[in-house]
């Protein structure tokens, strides 16, 4: 349900951004939304059970599990992929204000409620703001928790209950490294987009009303 509404928000979204807010919506869709639920979400679905070490002392394996593992990759990239998507929520809600606005004074109030301008590039401003401060938030958190954008192939643990320092192997590292580096990158892709759309659309919007001035004085 979360991933239907996740693309019905896009879809919608699509329809008010620019060309740039398109191409991320593309990616978004394609690089980060499809490649969770068609492979990396089967790649981590058991991870806890094919996390083995070389000691079978009850409660060991756990302990090492979590202190390695304090959080699910899969479900920290599903918490990311929310959070980085439900700021243009903001944008659809404005969109249907104005709608509601129109038709509740039963008159044309604007040139068209998805033109991106007034209060709704405002809104989309901030929009993109959010989205781009998400993304650092998520990958330094993912850096910190991690130590690093790597999937080692053994780990070494020695906290208690172990007995000793023993050794832990995680499943099918390689794979897990690839799709952990295709999320950082298209996570890094995001991020130049949304900071291209908001340089695009304040300098658009900077000569535009530079020009509404420079006409407006010369008149």
């Amino acid at each position: 349900m979360i991933w239907g509404f996740l693309r019905d928000l896009l879809s919608g979204v699509n329809k008010y951004s620019t060309g740039i807010g398109r191409i991320w919506v593309a990616v978004v869709f394609i690089f980060r939304l499809l490649v969770y639920v068609a492979a990396a979400e089967n790649i981590w679905k058991y991870e806890h059970d094919e996390f083995e070490c070389n000691i079978k002392q009850p409660g060991c394996e756990n302990v090492c599990f979590d202190h390695f593992f304090p959080v699910s990759h899969i479900r920290l990239w599903a918490l990311q992929l929310i959070m980085v998507s439900t700021p243009s929520l903001l944008v659809v809600f404005h969109v249907a204000y104005r709608e509601n606005r129109e038709k509740h004074h039963n008159q044309k109030l604007y040139r068209s409620p998805g033109e991106i301008d007034g209060g709704l590039l405002c809104t989309y401003l901030i929009s993109i703001i959010l989205k781009t401060g998400f993304e650092v938030v998520f990958l330094v958190l993912f850096y910190k928790l991690y130590n690093g954008f790597k999937v080692p192939r053994l780990v070494t643990c020695d906290i208690r209950p172990c007995p000793s320092t023993v050794d832990c192997y995680i499943s099918k590292p390689t794979e897990k490294m690839i799709f952990l580096y295709l999320l950082v990158a298209t996570s890094c892709l995001c991020i130049v987009l949304n900071l291209s759309e908001l340089s695009y659309l304040i300098f658009k919007y900077s000569i535009k009303c530079y020009l509404k001035r420079y006409i407006k004085k010369h008149q």
